[in-house]
């Protein structure tokens, strides 16, 4: 396996809003190696699009292989610009996720549609993959609702599932990774000094009882496998923001320092970035001097090298 290569920049890859061109992959390229500067790619167009299963696609997220050799895209299938009808998207949506492959960042082939949800599943929401150097693999997690009955009738709640794969083509049996008891969606995991950090939204409405519901929160463990997790923070961003999904979060290329992005999602301007300079804290501080690209949604920073950086620049600057 390759040492950690020195990064220059950033990439960031997301949808925009609900329309024919903004649920497929948009590319936006860092200022440089500042972390919170970015500008659009291709004009803002898609550099990828999707013409299989639901026809759109949403929530990207891209991670680099152990060897530094490839990459892998993994996203939604799902579009809202063609029906709003959740219900229908929650019960009978696709039980795929959207991969695509590449060793340059810039030319991904042709997309597959890989089905990893089990039969009982009625949507496939925000997948991400991980490498776990334990399971020899990458682990692959998303959002489903889980129904009892063939048919998807009476109610279910979001837990999150996942598999292991080494190809992207062949997966293991899902199995659930959190399951909560209520709904919980958009997992996404960072790893600093041997410790895992999982960051997750709590779908539940906001009551009395839930205060904090419809925002982002915390935990740790030793190992992405660990059967328990302990919790760290809770309603993260409160505040600065006044409810939150989507988040990201990336590790700057500079200095011990963090960013984690919350998306304020009935808000106009979308993302928030936040900061800390210590991840085992779980306190997080609203992040000054970003710019975003338009309309900026649920996706995913990597870190990139300067060649990597060079070439997402001259194919679509």
């Amino acid at each position: 396996m390759s040492t950690e290569p020195e990064y220059a920049g950033y990439l960031y890859a997301h949808f925009k809003r609900e329309d024919e061109d903004g649920e497929q992959i948009h590319f936006a390229l860092s200022e440089g190696n500042d972390p919170l500067r970015f500008a659009d790619l291709n004009g803002g167009k898609p550099v990828l699009r999707s013409t299989l299963g639901e026809g759109g696609v949403r929530d990207p997220h891209i991670v680099r292989s152990p060897e530094g050799d490839r990459f892998y895209l993994v996203a939604t299938d799902l579009c809202l610009y063609k029906s709003l009808d959740w219900d229908r998207h929650q019960r009978h949506g696709s039980r795929s996720i959207m991969v695509w492959e590449s060793t340059d960042l810039v030319d991904w082939g042709e997309g597959r549609l890989v089905e990893v949800a089990p039969p009982e599943a009625g949507d496939t929401w925000a997948p991400e993959a991980v490498w776990d150097p334990e399971q020899d693999a990458y682990l692959v997690h998303w959002s489903s609702t889980l129904y009892e009955d063939a048919a998807h009738t009476g109610e279910a709640y979001h837990r999150i599932l996942c598999a292991t794969t080494r190809d992207f083509r062949t997966f293991s049996e899902p199995r659930v990774w959190i399951d909560r008891g209520w709904h919980t969606i958009d997992a996404t995991v960072i790893e600093h000094g041997g410790v895992y950090y999982r960051f997750l939204k709590d779908e539940r409405s906001r009551t009395s009882v839930v205060p904090k519901g419809k925002t982002v929160f915390s935990e740790t463990a030793a190992s992405l496998t660990a059967a328990d997790w302990k919790p760290l923070a809770e309603g993260i961003g409160l505040g600065a923001i006044s409810q939150g999904e989507g988040p990201l979060v990336y590790k700057s290329n500079t200095e011990d320092k963090w960013f984690l992005w919350i998306d304020e999602f009935t808000a106009e301007r979308r993302y928030v970035p936040f900061e800390t300079t210590d991840l085992a804290a779980g306190e997080w501080s609203p992040a000054a001097g970003s710019r975003l690209p338009d309309d900026p949604c649920h996706g995913v920073v990597l870190p990139v090298t300067a060649a990597e950086y060079e070439r997402l620049a001259a194919a679509w600057r």
